[in-house]
């Protein structure tokens, strides 16, 4: 996973939380929210992402010799 992306994904996993705790989001979409910031940080965290492995997806540059 690049760089960009995991920015990015940290960026929506904050503004997700920040919507559910100030209120904006509420009920079954405010937890389904919670749910995916959680996923969000956790794959940018260790840099992977289950279905960029399944549908052969890479944002990491790849270095050429």
């Amino acid at each position: 996973m690049g760089s960009l992306d995991r920015i990015i994904r940290s960026i929506i996993a904050i503004l997700a939380v920040v919507l559910y705790f100030s209120g904006v989001v509420s009920g079954t979409l405010g937890i389904i929210l919670i749910v995916l910031s959680g996923v969000f940080l956790l794959t940018s965290l260790v840099s992977i992402c289950p279905l960029y492995a399944i549908f052969g997806i890479s944002t990491c540059p790849v270095n050429k010799a």
